[in-house]
């Protein structure tokens, strides 16, 4: 059994049948990422969590405002976020955090603000949060110019030491794309590290080292579904039937089987998220 820790669900107009997919596949559990087109849809993900166990396949979900969405962190979308965040089926808020790579992303200041609001309601409700984080170290050279000299990275984990790690609660890197350090100083403060498709492609060989030595007991492995299929489908539309192609991949970086990696991070999974457990 395989467990995808982050995928988009309510992008697929053929849900029934990816879900088919995703059973046949071996891969039984999804988390399901509730951020929607932005906070007037974020419920969406939890609305298929609420059908799934009719469906065979178990999915939860999170809840949240995507750094991307950031200036629409209003106090009426985060009152939502909150009282959504209640619902027994959604387990994370996420995926929040701060993005600077695209030119057209709220200021910086708007991300932070959102982000600290979004880590306020989860250390209220006591769950999780799963992070998105992405540099502007790729970025075109106007948002290079927008964003930089600041650090998401950087940024990120000062923001968590400060306003995260003093609540003692864990959460999910997701799609971890950052370096040795920066994987153990998320381990520090409590993160596990999911790996998506990208950790296949043939440049991630500084994500691949970080899969390769990640403590076993602290790792994850998702689809970011529809987005980032996993080589040989890259360019294609993900689905999360696809984790058991990563799942492979990343066994093999780490000299163990596919079984056993599955076992692994699906034990990881279950201790990160206790009322998921079967």
């Amino acid at each position: 059994m395989l467990i995808d820790s982050h995928c988009h669900l309510d992008d697929y107009k053929d849900l029934p049948q990816v879900l088919a997919n995703a059973s046949a596949a071996g891969v039984t559990t999804l988390l399901a990422i509730g951020i929607g087109d932005g906070p007037d849809t974020m419920h969406r993900a939890l609305e298929i969590a609420h059908q799934s166990p009719t469906s065979g396949t178990q999915v939860w979900a999170t809840v949240g405002i995507h750094p991307q969405e950031a200036h629409q962190a209003t106090p009426s979308a985060l009152e939502k976020l909150a009282r959504l965040s209640a619902d027994p089926r959604c387990i994370a808020i996420g995926e929040i955090g701060l993005d600077y790579y695209h030119l057209d992303n709220p200021d910086i200041p708007a991300q932070q603000a959102a982000f600290i609001a979004q880590l306020e309601i989860a250390a209220a409700v006591r769950k999780p949060i799963t992070i998105h984080c992405r540099t502007s170290e790729l970025a075109i050279p106007a948002a290079k110019a927008k964003y930089e000299p600041a650090d998401a990275w950087d940024d990120l984990l000062r923001l968590l030491v400060q306003h995260w790690q003093p609540h003692g609660l864990p959460g999910i890197m997701h799609c971890f794309s950052g370096n040795e350090q920066q994987a153990a100083r998320s381990l520090e403060l409590g993160f596990y590290l999911s790996f998506a498709g990208n950790v296949t492609y043939p440049k991630s060989a500084t994500i691949q080292q970080v899969a390769r030595t990640a403590p076993a007991d602290r790792i994850l492995v998702e689809t970011d579904a529809p987005f980032l299929a996993p080589i040989p489908l890259r360019g294609q539309r993900n689905e999360p039937a696809h984790t058991a192609i990563t799942a492979q991949f990343v066994a093999n970086l780490r000299g163990t089987t596919p079984p056993a990696l599955a076992a692994q991070t699906t034990e990881n999974f279950h201790r990160l998220f206790p009322t998921t457990t079967p």
